[in-house]
């Protein structure tokens, strides 16, 4: 007897499903990030949670819309990588400039 759900070969990709998952998910962070600037009480903690949400969509996209989930570790070391050190840089010269104080000194 063969089995009716077979393993998926190596180098498989995701069920239109799974896509249609992620750009639910996509698009739910996305009215989170609108909503965010709104929301006067979030605003001490605005750009580091905006930071916080681009990069987990960054993350998305890179992983299932670029098939890096599916690809070779180092491939997905080549996006997130300078990711983590473009953020890091940002990071550090807003916090050096005060850019993380919305209102000023």
């Amino acid at each position: 007897m063969s089995d009716p759900h077979p393993p998926p070969a190596p180098g498989a990709h995701a069920a239109i499903g799974t896509y249609v998952k992620v750009a639910l998910i996509l698009t739910v962070v996305t009215a989170l990030e609108f909503a965010c600037i709104y929301i006067r009480a979030l605003t001490p903690i605005l750009v580091p949670l905006l930071l916080v949400l681009s990069a987990g969509k960054f993350t998305l996209v890179v992983l299932f819309f670029m098939h890096l989930r599916y690809d070779s570790r180092a491939l997905a070391l080549l996006f997130g990588g300078p990711l983590l050190l473009a953020s890091g840089i940002a990071i550090a010269l807003m916090t050096l400039t005060g850019a993380f104080l919305v209102f000023g000194s």
